[in-house]
């Protein structure tokens, strides 16, 4: 049998899940929602949105999205057509890079 390794997080993800967490609980909160209404909304179970607001890393990412969107947090500045011209630009960017990125070979001496 395999042996499956931990995953480890950094700190700064760590926080910001658990910030996440937090702001999907106050604006639950905020909005009276029971965990079952929001639960039942996102079509998730309770025990899944608790892991979510405890700012749980093992959380599927579009489910932490969705939920944070059914409370009203806005996951990016501006409103849904800055949203889209910010994605558009980020693919424009991306159309410019190379296709493939290869491993350095060697060391490269940087020191100036």
């Amino acid at each position: 049998m395999v042996k499956v390794k931990p995953r480890t997080y950094s700190y700064y993800s760590r926080k910001a899940a658990a910030l996440m967490g937090d702001m999907i609980h106050l604006y639950r909160k905020e909005r009276r929602l029971t965990t079952k209404d929001l639960a039942d909304r996102a079509g998730i179970s309770r025990t899944t949105l608790q892991k979510i607001e405890k700012g749980d890393l093992r959380c599927e990412i579009g489910i932490v999205f969705e939920v944070a969107t059914l409370v009203g947090i806005r996951l990016f500045d501006g409103d849904l057509s800055s949203l889209n011209l910010l994605d558009e630009r980020i693919k424009d960017k991306i159309a410019l890079l190379p296709k493939n990125i290869h491993a350095l070979k060697g060391h490269i001496n940087d020191d100036f």
